[in-house]
């Protein structure tokens, strides 16, 4: 008898060395001083997987600030520890379970409470802000890191920038109905940047402030630093399990509540491993090249004091 496979953690797809060079040290600099981060004593970071934006603002928080980091997965939680020992910020960061519909604190207890790439996932953004509002002490900073992956799947390199306008709908397609059927599942919307700074207004947040990320993934034959190795392997490796955006199983439960066909989504899903090798090929041959730009929001507002 086959036993059943585990389900992998949450955004266990998304969690490798490419997760790494996300950001811009000094843009990162930048927008501590414009949120005020070295007045921040006590933060939050909800959503926290395996660490990665807490260790990216730590060193841009006040003297002997602490973070704790909250996530549902036990495995993200003792790898998030690992890893802030890693880099030597374990006296800083800590992690506990935790869900963002639920934070497991008290009302007002800290400076700042953030985080990224979590928003996409939840069913009712404004329902976890106001949690987030919850726990946040007055005068305190939200800040998120969410996409518009929308406009992220429409970024192409050499291989498919020519291509005929009919494939790339194609691509697009797969893409578009598979985020609509993920927010009609209560999963949340991976584009759901675009909406924040609106939702951060409605539910009480002054001051509200929108940037854009200045980070691209660049790749430049022959791909020599660690960052376009990383993002080259990762683009790799999907390529080989097919993996575009998800795997063939939640493509297929997303596209069908999106309201496309079992046949449309065997045609697309085609189409989509066709350019996925050729891509491969070209990264493989030293050929592929691209900007690799795309659409990050951080969007800030403050609870009333």
């Amino acid at each position: 008898m086959t036993l059943p496979t585990a389900p992998k953690p949450h955004s266990a797809d998304y969690f490798g060395d490419a997760r790494d060079h996300w950001w811009n040290a000094d843009f990162v600099e930048l927008m501590a001083r414009r949120w005020k981060l070295d007045q921040v004593t006590f933060a939050l970071d909800v959503g926290a997987g395996v660490g990665h934006w807490g260790r990216v603002l730590a060193p841009h928080l006040g003297p002997g600030a602490r973070m704790i980091g909250i996530d549902r997965e036990d495995a993200w939680i003792r790898e998030a520890h690992a890893r802030a020992e890693k880099a030597g910020l374990g006296d800083r960061l800590s992690y506990r379970l935790g869900d963002a519909a639920k934070i497991p604190f008290h009302d007002e207890v800290f400076d700042l409470v953030t985080c990224q790439t979590v928003l996409i996932h939840v069913a009712d953004p404004r329902a976890v802000l106001r949690e987030m509002m919850r726990v946040l002490k007055p005068g305190g900073l939200v800040a998120v890191a969410e996409p518009n992956n929308r406009a992220n799947a429409l970024v192409f390199g050499k291989t498919l920038f020519h291509a005929d306008p009919a494939r790339l709908c194609d691509l697009a397609r797969l893409q578009l109905v598979c985020q609509h059927g993920k927010a009609e599942l209560g999963l949340g919307h991976n584009s759901i940047g675009d909406l924040l700074p609106g939702y951060f207004a409605e539910v009480g947040l002054e001051g509200v402030s929108t940037y854009v990320s200045d980070k691209a993934s660049i790749l430049v034959p022959p791909y020599r630093s660690p960052e376009q190795q990383a993002v080259r392997s990762e683009m790799l490796e999907f390529a080989a399990r097919e993996h575009f955006a998800w795997d063939y199983e939640e493509t297929r439960r997303y596209f069908l509540a999106g309201g496309g066909s079992e046949a449309e989504l065997e045609r697309l899903w085609a189409v989509a491993g066709t350019a996925a090798r050729e891509v491969a090929l070209g990264l493989e041959r030293g050929e592929e090249h691209q900007a690799g730009g795309g659409v990050q929001y951080l969007v800030a507002g403050r609870k009333p004091s």
